[in-house]
């Protein structure tokens, strides 16, 4: 059986995972150090595991976590975080990573139509 734990401690799993300290959490999720603390308290009694790192390896090994890398700060990032159900703005790093690629496409989008017109390539004719 699946232990049930919110998506917010999902969240700080997947972080610690990944390798993020107790204060780098804490200021990717707008939280107090303490806070992610008491979050992390909690995953390890409902995982019965012996620490944060033990909980990291039980999560995986039932499914909670996929143990695969994840990607972060660009728009595949921010697209993974939607197919995983998740916020993609509660990442930093994907969210500058979309924000850069919408900017990019929009520069993209209005100097495509001028470069694929044949009279430019053609001198005008």
């Amino acid at each position: 059986m699946r232990p049930e734990l919110t998506a917010r401690q999902e969240k700080v799993l997947q972080l610690r995972a990944e390798g993020f300290s107790g204060p780098q959490i804490a200021a990717a999720l707008h939280l107090a150090v303490a806070t992610v603390s008491y979050h992390e308290t909690v995953i390890v009694h409902r995982l019965n595991a012996r620490n944060i790192t033990h909980a990291v390896f039980l999560a995986c090994r039932s499914g909670i976590l996929d143990g695969r890398p994840q990607r972060h700060g660009d728009h595949a990032g921010y697209q993974a975080h939607i197919r995983r159900g998740e916020d993609p703005k509660l990442c930093p790093p994907c969210w500058a990573g979309e924000r850069a690629y919408r900017n990019g496409a929009k520069v993209t989008r209005t100097e495509a139509p001028s470069q694929n017109r044949p009279e430019k390539a053609l001198g005008g004719a």
